[in-house]
Protein backbone atom coordinates (compact mmCIF):
# COMPACT_ATOMS: atom_id res chain seq x y z
CA UNK A 1 0.00 0.00 0.00
CA UNK A 2 1.22 3.27 -0.77
CA UNK A 3 2.21 5.69 2.30
CA UNK A 4 0.17 8.72 1.36
CA UNK A 5 -2.72 6.29 1.46
CA UNK A 6 -2.32 4.88 5.30
CA UNK A 7 -4.36 6.35 8.13
CA UNK A 8 -3.87 5.76 11.73
CA UNK A 9 -6.82 4.77 14.00
CA UNK A 10 -8.19 7.22 16.53
CA UNK A 11 -5.83 5.25 19.23
CA UNK A 12 -2.87 6.06 17.62
CA UNK A 13 -3.15 9.26 16.75
CA UNK A 14 -2.14 11.82 19.60
CA UNK A 15 -4.86 14.18 20.05
CA UNK A 16 -6.27 16.72 22.89
CA UNK A 17 -9.50 17.06 23.14
CA UNK A 18 -12.52 17.75 20.96
CA UNK A 19 -10.17 19.96 18.41
CA UNK A 20 -7.50 17.67 18.70
CA UNK A 21 -8.25 16.19 14.92
CA UNK A 22 -8.51 19.62 13.47
CA UNK A 23 -5.96 21.91 12.20
CA UNK A 24 -4.56 24.68 15.49
CA UNK A 25 -7.29 27.18 16.20
CA UNK A 26 -5.86 31.05 15.17
CA UNK A 27 -6.17 33.31 17.62
CA UNK A 28 -9.28 34.53 16.21
CA UNK A 29 -11.37 31.11 16.31
CA UNK A 30 -10.11 30.80 19.87
CA UNK A 31 -11.95 34.00 20.46
CA UNK A 32 -14.94 33.26 18.89
CA UNK A 33 -14.66 29.92 21.15
CA UNK A 34 -14.31 32.03 24.22
CA UNK A 35 -17.16 34.50 22.98
CA UNK A 36 -19.83 31.61 21.94
CA UNK A 37 -18.89 30.12 26.00
CA UNK A 38 -19.87 33.26 27.41
CA UNK A 39 -22.81 33.64 25.13
CA UNK A 40 -23.80 30.80 26.52
CA UNK A 41 -24.16 31.82 30.27
CA UNK A 42 -21.27 29.27 30.91
CA UNK A 43 -18.91 29.19 33.31
CA UNK A 44 -14.99 29.27 32.36
CA UNK A 45 -12.48 27.64 33.84
CA UNK A 46 -9.04 26.87 33.32
CA UNK A 47 -6.74 24.03 33.98
CA UNK A 48 -3.49 23.00 33.16
CA UNK A 49 -0.68 20.28 33.30
CA UNK A 50 2.52 18.81 31.75
CA UNK A 51 2.23 17.37 28.94
CA UNK A 52 3.97 13.87 29.93
CA UNK A 53 1.38 14.05 33.00
CA UNK A 54 -1.49 14.97 30.73
CA UNK A 55 -3.31 11.69 30.17
CA UNK A 56 -3.00 10.07 33.35
CA UNK A 57 -4.85 12.05 35.98
CA UNK A 58 -6.62 15.50 36.37
CA UNK A 59 -4.93 18.30 35.50
CA UNK A 60 -4.41 21.46 37.99
CA UNK A 61 -7.13 24.35 38.10
CA UNK A 62 -5.95 27.71 37.56
CA UNK A 63 -7.60 29.69 40.45
CA UNK A 64 -11.52 28.99 40.59
CA UNK A 65 -13.74 28.92 37.94
CA UNK A 66 -14.96 32.44 36.92
CA UNK A 67 -18.80 32.49 37.76
CA UNK A 68 -20.59 35.26 36.56
CA UNK A 69 -17.38 36.35 34.24
CA UNK A 70 -18.92 37.71 30.47
CA UNK A 71 -16.26 40.03 29.79
CA UNK A 72 -14.11 38.15 26.49
CA UNK A 73 -10.68 39.64 27.53
CA UNK A 74 -10.50 38.90 31.14
CA UNK A 75 -10.49 34.96 30.12
CA UNK A 76 -8.15 35.90 27.70
CA UNK A 77 -5.97 37.50 30.67
CA UNK A 78 -6.22 34.70 32.59
CA UNK A 79 -5.20 32.28 29.46
CA UNK A 80 -2.41 34.33 29.07
CA UNK A 81 -1.20 34.45 32.79
CA UNK A 82 -1.69 30.66 32.83
CA UNK A 83 0.70 29.94 30.06
CA UNK A 84 3.15 32.49 31.27
CA UNK A 85 3.09 30.89 34.35
CA UNK A 86 3.35 27.89 33.43
CA UNK A 87 4.92 27.66 29.54
CA UNK A 88 5.72 23.93 29.24
CA UNK A 89 2.37 23.22 30.21
CA UNK A 90 -0.94 22.46 28.07
CA UNK A 91 -3.17 25.10 28.89
CA UNK A 92 -6.97 23.95 28.69
CA UNK A 93 -10.26 26.28 28.86
CA UNK A 94 -13.82 24.34 29.85
CA UNK A 95 -16.90 26.39 29.83
CA UNK A 96 -19.28 24.44 32.55
CA UNK A 97 -23.16 24.55 31.81
CA UNK A 98 -25.05 25.18 35.25
CA UNK A 99 -28.70 24.15 33.57
CA UNK A 100 -27.05 20.24 32.94
CA UNK A 101 -24.51 20.72 35.14
CA UNK A 102 -21.63 19.16 32.45
CA UNK A 103 -19.10 20.58 30.38
CA UNK A 104 -20.45 22.44 27.69
CA UNK A 105 -17.23 23.03 26.15
CA UNK A 106 -13.43 21.99 26.77
CA UNK A 107 -10.07 22.46 24.20
CA UNK A 108 -6.54 23.11 24.86
CA UNK A 109 -5.73 26.64 23.78
CA UNK A 110 -2.30 26.38 24.10
CA UNK A 111 0.24 22.93 23.69
CA UNK A 112 3.21 22.58 25.96
CA UNK A 113 6.79 21.63 25.32
CA UNK A 114 7.51 17.81 26.09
Amino acid sequence: MNEAHKVGDFQTAHTLETFGFLPSLTQEEVYDQIAYLLSQGWTPSIEHEHPTKSSNHYWTMWKLPFFGETDLESVVDELEACRRSYPDHHVRLIGYDNYTQSQGLAFVVYEGRI
